[in-house]
This record gives structure tokens, C-alpha cells and sequence, in this order.
């Protein structure tokens, strides 16, 4: 059977003006995967992901999903392919003025023709399925940063994309809160089959829930390491590799490190 590659980037070169940030990137994601973008801060990881997501035209080369060449799409075909993945920034990103029932409808009021009750069905079922039902009535600020995390997550579920990109997700999160938020991700991705593209540099969560992954480095400008994060805690001769991913952040990450592998 043929492997089926949700995205594919060939020769990505992303830059601010003259300034590269990145260079030369090339990397497959299968379909079903969780992937993990990684790398110290400032080494462009979130920049990659908004060149994924079609925010950011790249400077040279190719970004492919499900076959289609994002940046040589019409507008038309561009809309279709992004209005089937799902984003999840960091914070959640949900309007504050708005309820998480009316967060959710947003998307689903602007992409899709369901009627109101049908809208309200979908708003409670994505609830459901990230914990928060019965939660439908509540603004941002009267839950607590993992559930708005989570309600951010409905809100990307929203229209059942096939790729859900993840913006540090575990930022700002207690270790509890981090830890179920990555239960819940692995949990979705394994009742939904969706694809799961995320950014972190949060050690625990690489380890919970990364299959494949791939190392930006900020000196050289380009991808230094590419495979499974354990895999590559335990064979990587990379000396910046190996201080990432064995790196003691407040004095307890080793003993979380070690509790994920």
C-alpha cells in the first residue's frame, strides 16, 4: 500500500524581508500522525507553522497538502484546503466578548450552511467531546487557562478538519493541565484519525504525544534532525540536540522526561 502523506514541504525557505529565518526544509507528515515541530526560541518554529497553515507565502520553495501545492492554488482551491484544518493558537485565542457556544459558531456560521439547531448540536457535541460539556453559556474569563485551551481545541474541531495544527499548546499550563491536554490530543487523534501538526518546546508533551519530529536550529538556519523524539533522545550525536531534549527546565523536567520515556 502506497503511505499517504498528508503534507509534504520541499525546499522551504521562510524569511522576514532579507532576514532568513529558515532555509532548505524539507519533510514529510503522515496522514494520522502527530508530528512535532521543535527548536530552541526564536529558531522559527511558529513561523513555520503560519507558513503551514497559509498565513505566510513562502520566500522559495513548496508547501503540499493532501497533493495540492498550496502557494499554486487559486484563491478558490487555497480557501477549500485551509477550511479543512484547524488551528489551535497559543492561549486559545478566543474572543473574550463572546461566549464558548458562540467561539464555535463562528466557523460554522461562515463555512457551512447548518441551520441554527443543527449549529447548536455540533457547538455541545465538540463541548463534549474536549470535557466541557454544559459549558456552552461560559465567557473565557470565567474558566481557567486549561479549559480555554480545550475550548479552543472545540473551536478548531469545528468543522471536523482532516490537519490540526497546535501553537505551543501546553504554554502557560500547569503540569496537570499539560498533561491532560495531551491525553486529550492523543485521545482525538485516535478517535477522529485527524493528522496533528504542534509546535512546543515542552519536553513532557514532546515525549507524550510526538511520533515523528523534526529539530529547527537558529545557527545553521535549517532542519538538524528529523525522527522520533525518543529515538532521538537515545541516538542522537548532535550535541544541540542532545542539550534540547535532555535539558532539566526548573530543576523537575528530567524526572518528567524520564516519566514519558
Amino acid at each position: 500500500m502506497t503511505e499517504y502523506h498528508h503534507l509534504e514541504i520541499h525546499n522551504l525557505t521562510m524569511a522576514y524581508g532579507d532576514i532568513v529565518i529558515q532555509e532548505n526544509l524539507n519533510f514529510t507528515v503522515k496522514q494520522g500522525e502527530i508530528f512535532v515541530i521543535m527548536g530552541g526560541s526564536g529558531c522559527g518554529k511558529s513561523t513555520l507553522l503560519r507558513h503551514l497553515v497559509g498565513l505566510m507565502q513562502p520566500a522559495e520553495g513548496d508547501i503540499f497538502i493532501n497533493g495540492v501545492n498550496l502557494w499554486q492554488a487559486s484563491q478558490m482551491e487555497r480557501n477549500e484546503i485551509i477550511s479543512h484544518s484547524g488551528v489551535l493558537y497559543q492561549g486559545g485565542a478566543l474572543w473574550s466578548s463572546m461566549t464558548l457556544a458562540e467561539n464555535i459558531a463562528v466557523p460554522l456560521m461562515e463555512y457551512t450552511q447548518l441551520t441554527e439547531k443543527q449549529i447548536t448540536d455540533v457547538i455541545s457535541y465538540k463541548l463534549s467531546l474536549v470535557g466541557l460539556a454544559g459549558f456552552e453559556d461560559y465567557y473565557p474569563s470565567e474558566i481557567s487557562g486549561g479549559m480555554q485551551k480545550r475550548a479552543g481545541l472545540a473551536r478548531a474541531m469545528a468543522l471536523d478538519p482532516d490537519i490540526l495544527f497546535f501553537d505551543e499548546p501546553s504554554a502557560g499550563l500547569d503540569p496537570i493541565s499539560s498533561r491532560l491536554l495531551d491525553d486529550l490530543i492523543l485521545e482525538l487523534r485516535d478517535s477522529l484519525g485527524a493528522t496533528v501538526v504542534i509546535v512546543s518546546h515542552e519536553l513532557a508533551s514532546i515525549f507524550a504525544v510526538g511520533d515523528q519530529a523534526i529539530f529547527l536550529d537558529s545557527d545553521s538556519k535549517t532542519i538538524i534532525a528529523t525522527g522520533a523524539p525518543k529515538e532521538l533522545l537515545e541516538s542522537s550525536d548532535d550535541p544541540r540536540v542532545r542539550r534540547f531534549l535532555t535539558r532539566a527546565a526548573h530543576g523537575s523536567m528530567e524526572t518528567e522526561v524520564r516519566t514519558y520515556v
